[in-house]
């Protein structure tokens, strides 16, 4: 996969065109998703290597992206972990054991990547499937984000109890952190050693955090997770919401590449990252509700503004909306894939 042209572009080399994946490609916007999700739960789903592999090849088959993204859940580490996890519709994510204090933490366990051995069981069906043609991305969720769903319990639209936890509880909380980022290392490159070809680390609540407790919170866990990483020609690629504003401390902890949101002009942010570092993004999902010739000026207006900078990978600012209708989503793939630098 060294000359796939994701592989290429995570690591700043030249490429014809800018590569094309997007965050939640095998999703709720298609209807092959939702025959196979009306007849599992979202984590039988995840937790049956088959059933993650079919999903997995869904915008393989039916986009005919530059890349796969293993269809799994961020959650599944905490999960291992010990928290007590389900999925409701409509509701999202819950965790029936939150973690409020030091008996939740120490109850918490880390020798537990045997446990996500289904992760790896249908990395090696995608890799079977793929047979070459494309990359495998393999993902997990940052600490932070992590840690927020076990602190509240779910979803949160303001973090209160996350936030207090950490002004009022830090030691609690680093405990907490440091647990979650060992078994985030051992995750991954257990799903290196499975055969993904690149990992992104998703830290989607950072945009919750200020500056500085970004900086302690989350920023240093992620620095410590690449930093254990088996990265030999695996790209790492480090999502927030927020990476506009946090982008040049998110470089400290050496990505290859950071994928920004749609609050930043690409080009700024790039430049002002250190040579080397690549950049995914960013146009706004919303952009995929609009009328077709607005999707491609806008798609060719990012292009355009990106022309002649290496270390450029075509995606979204963050994740495509359940109802983008799919004809939008395949039209923008095939004009980007159109495109010549």
């Amino acid at each position: 996969m060294r000359n796939s042209l994701l592989i290429k572009a995570a690591f700043s080399e030249p490429t014809e065109r800018p590569p094309v994946w997007m965050m939640r490609q095998a999703g709720r916007f298609m209807k092959e998703y939702w025959d196979i999700k009306n007849k599992y739960s979202f984590l039988e789903m995840c937790k049956t290597p088959e059933i993650a592999a079919d999903v997995t090849m869904l915008p393989v088959d039916l986009l005919g992206i530059d890349a796969a993204i293993l269809f799994s859940d961020i959650l599944v580490t905490a999960e291992a972990m010990g928290g007590e996890l389900s999925f409701t519709n409509g509701v999202g994510p819950r965790f029936a054991n939150p973690v409020r204090g030091k008996d939740g933490i120490d109850r918490l366990e880390t020798e537990v990547v045997h446990r996500l051995e289904y992760v790896s069981d249908a990395i090696k069906i995608i890799q079977q499937r793929l047979n070459g043609s494309i990359p495998l991305i393999g993902f997990a969720g940052a600490p932070f984000t992590v840690m927020s769903y076990l602190v509240e319990g779910g979803s949160s639209k303001d973090f209160k109890l996350t936030k207090l936890f950490i002004h009022n509880e830090p030691k609690l909380a680093h405990q907490l952190l440091a647990k979650i980022a060992k078994i985030t290392a051992d995750y991954l490159n257990m799903q290196i050693a499975a055969g993904v070809n690149a990992v992104q680390i998703f830290d989607s609540w950072a945009q919750a955090l200020a500056w500085d407790d970004y900086r302690e919170f989350s920023h240093r866990y992620i620095t410590e997770i690449i930093n254990k990483l088996n990265r030999k020609d695996i790209p790492v690629i480090s999502f927030c919401k927020g990476s506009s504003v946090f982008a040049p401390l998110m470089a400290e902890a050496k990505p290859d590449v950071i994928s920004i949101d749609w609050n930043a002009d690409l080009l700024d942010v790039k430049q002002r990252l250190p040579k080397g570092v690549a950049v995914q993004g960013n146009l706004d999902p919303h952009i995929l509700y609009a009328d077709k010739k607005v999707i491609k000026e806008r798609i060719y207006r990012l292009f355009d503004r990106m022309k002649g900078e290496n270390g450029f990978i075509f995606n979204l600012g963050h994740g495509i909306m359940p109802d983008i209708p799919f004809d939008n989503v395949k039209y923008a793939v095939d004009i980007i894939k159109e495109y010549r630098n």
